[in-house]
């Protein structure tokens, strides 16, 4: 039976949500934008930045379920101009291993929650499975 639950660091959605999904298998974090974040407002149309924050945001929920970067297979991305798409990338690629990386979907979309320039959600393999 899955678990629903949020960050403990992060304000609660504004959205009917949760923060992360956790099954079995997997750990699912809904989308993240600087806007879901305490300290984020500042960095607002910065990509790398606002990249930077989330990663660091999606790193800490990672590890609240024993996982890391090294244990994402799906990355969907947002961004309100792929002409950023190399500055994301940049910050992006910090955060795996060379030649590792998830299976991922990047999309321009006009408008992301918040006034924000990146959004980012995560699917990854969990590292302990519960006991049946």
């Amino acid at each position: 039976m899955p678990t629903y639950t949020n960050d403990p660091t992060l304000p609660t959605p504004s959205f009917p949500g949760s923060h992360m999904v956790i099954d079995d298998h997997y750990v699912f974090i809904s989308g993240l934008t600087v806007a879901d974040l305490s300290n984020g407002h500042a960095a607002r149309g910065d990509v790398k930045e606002e990249t930077r924050l989330v990663m660091r945001a999606i790193s800490r929920m990672l590890e609240m379920e024993g996982g890391s970067f090294a244990d994402v297979v799906r990355v969907d991305i947002h961004l309100t101009d792929l002409h950023t798409l190399q500055e994301l990338d940049g910050v992006y690629a910090e955060h795996f291993d060379p030649g590792r990386y998830p299976a991922r979907t990047c999309t321009e979309s006009a408008n992301i929650c918040g006034g924000c320039s990146v959004e980012i959600t995560v699917m990854a393999k969990r590292q302990h499975q519960s006991a049946q």
